[in-house]
C-alpha cells in the first residue's frame, strides 16, 4: 500500500536536529571575495561543476555533523568560521592537517599540477581552487541528534532504488512505498515496517501481508545506523577520507540543502 500521508516527502532537510539552528546562517554568504562570488554566480556557477561537490563538516571537537555544498564551504571558510582539514594516508594510518583558506588557495597551485585527478576544482578569475572534502567550524561544538530522519529520500537510499518485492532497480519516480503490515491490520510507519516498491509489486501486494499476497521480501527491513545517503557517498573514493570520521559514527549526518 502506498503511502500518502505528508510526513514523506521530498525535499532535503539542512538541520541536524533540534541544535540545527545554531548552525552558521547563510548571512556570511554575503561577504566573500568578488572573485570567488563571480566564480559562484550566474552563467560562471553553471561551468563550475565542483560547487556541486559535497564537503564533510566537523564541529569543533572534531565530530561529523553535516554535509554541504562546496559553495557554502567556501563561504564559511573565506569567512574565517571554519577552517580545511586535509587527510592523507601514511604508514601509520592516516595523518591530519589543518589549513585556513589562503593557505589552501596557496597550495592548489601545486595540486592542480600534480594531483588534479585527485580533486574537484572552482575556476576563479585569477586562478583554480581544489575542493576541500572535509571543513572544521572553529567555534561550533553542538552535536548532531543521533538518529536516521525517516523520510521519503532516506528510505529510497536505504533500499537503493530496489523494489524489495521483485529485486528490479528502478528511478525514483516509478517507486512507491508500501507498509509491509498494512495501517488497515495496524501496520505503522517505522523504518522496520517500510520499504521501497514499485509500481506493479505494489499493486499486486495491494492491502495485504506479504503472506497474504503471497510475495516475498527480498531482505528485512532495519533501522540504518548510519544516514544511508552517507553510506552511498562512501562508496565513491574521492570522499574516502570521509571514513576517517564516519566509521565508528552510529548517528545520522543529514544532506543540507544548499546548492
Amino acid at each position: 500500500m502506498a503511502h500518502k500521508g505528508g510526513q514523506f516527502h521530498e525535499g532535503a532537510d539542512a538541520r541536524f536536529g533540534a541544535d540545527g539552528d545554531c548552525f552558521p546562517s547563510d548571512a556570511a554568504d554575503d561577504s566573500i571575495p568578488p572573485g570567488l562570488a563571480h566564480a559562484m554566480s550566474g552563467a560562471a556557477a553553471s561551468i563550475n561543476d565542483g560547487l556541486n561537490a559535497k564537503v564533510l563538516v566537523l564541529n569543533k571537537l572534531y565530530v561529523a555533523i553535516r554535509v554541504v555544498s562546496a559553495r557554502r564551504a567556501f563561504c564559511l571558510l573565506l569567512n574565517n568560521i571554519a577552517e580545511i582539514i586535509h587527510v592523507e594516508r601514511d604508514g601509520e594510518g592516516h595523518r591530519y592537517t589543518n589549513y585556513d583558506f589562503a593557505t589552501w588557495a596557496e597550495l592548489s597551485e601545486a595540486r592542480a599540477r600534480f594531483e588534479r585527478e585527485q580533486h574537484d576544482w572552482v575556476r576563479t578569475v585569477r586562478a583554480e581552487l581544489a575542493v576541500p572534502r572535509i571543513i572544521r567550524l572553529l567555534g561550533y561544538d553542538r552535536l548532531p541528534e543521533q538518529t536516521v530522519k525517516l523520510n521519503r529520500r532516506n528510505l529510497f537510499a536505504r533500499d537503493r532504488n530496489q523494489c524489495q518485492y521483485c529485486g528490479r532497480l528502478f528511478p525514483t519516480s516509478d517507486l512507491s512505498i508500501d507498509h509491509v503490515m498494512p495501517r488497515t491490520q495496524g501496520g505503522r510507519d517505522s523504518w522496520e515496517n517500510l520499504v521501497c516498491a514499485c509500481i506493479r509489486c505494489n499493486a499486486r501486494k495491494g492491502g495485504r501481508t506479504p503472506e497474504q499476497a503471497g510475495v516475498r521480501l527480498i531482505r528485512k527491513p532495519e533501522r540504518p545506523k548510519r544516514n544511508p545517503l552517507i553510506t552511498i557517498r562512501l562508496g565513491n573514493e574521492k570522499y574516502a577520507s570521509w571514513k576517517a570520521f564516519l566509521d565508528h559514527a552510529y548517528w545520522s549526518v543529514e544532506l543540507g540543502s544548499d546548492q
